[in-house]
């Protein structure tokens, strides 16, 4: 990716993202983390990372904008914006972002292997692959074949780790998801009495 494209994106997810916590109305800042995910899904593209990628634009964004709906339903706008900005929190955040700003600088500047490009220090596919945990034989020969031809198949890993090592994991968000979408729908559907 050229500098100037990942300068361009990574400004747009930022700018966003503070907007996202700047903003008083409710619906501006979904609608700025929206704008936020898609600079971070362009900024997965560019690393040839697609299908992460892709799925930040289709679950995140979609999911945002499911909870653009449910702010609009839920929330009583015009009282949101009645109200006035504690100022004690304001500065304490500021002083505290500042502090974590000057962190992430110090440790940066003394990280050594972070100031190499990935020009200056490739990755070694034999290693990844010997690192890589045992897995029963015929499960992954795909898997070994592509490792082996240096070609790491992001969507076949992803998904042979979720359904055969956590299914039950799997399943059990898919309730809770379940679960959570019932509650919201009960709770907008409730009458103000």
């Amino acid at each position: 990716m050229p500098p100037v494209a990942f300068i361009i994106f990574s400004v747009i997810m930022l700018v966003f993202g503070v907007l996202v916590v700047v903003n008083r109305n409710p619906v501006a800042s979904a609608l700025s983390l929206v704008v936020s995910f898609l600079g971070l899904a362009a900024l997965f593209v560019s690393l040839d990372a697609y299908f992460v990628g892709v799925v930040q634009i289709l679950v995140y964004a979609g999911a945002v904008m499911v909870l653009f709906l449910f702010i609009i339903m839920l929330l009583d706008l015009k009282a949101e914006a009645r109200r006035k900005i504690n100022v004690v929190p304001m500065i304490g955040g500021c002083v505290l972002t500042a502090v974590l700003v000057l962190q992430l600088v110090s440790v940066l500047n003394t990280f050594e292997p972070g100031k190499k490009s990935l020009v200056e220090a490739p990755l070694d596919y034999a290693a990844a692959a010997a690192a890589r945990p045992a897995v029963p034989e015929g499960k992954s020969d795909t898997i070994k074949r592509d490792l082996r031809e240096n070609k790491l198949p992001d969507v076949r890993l992803l998904g042979e780790q979720l359904f055969t090592k956590f299914p039950f994991h799997l399943q059990i968000a898919g309730v809770l998801l379940l679960v959570s979408t019932v509650g919201v729908v009960i709770l907008s559907k409730r009458e103000l009495k």
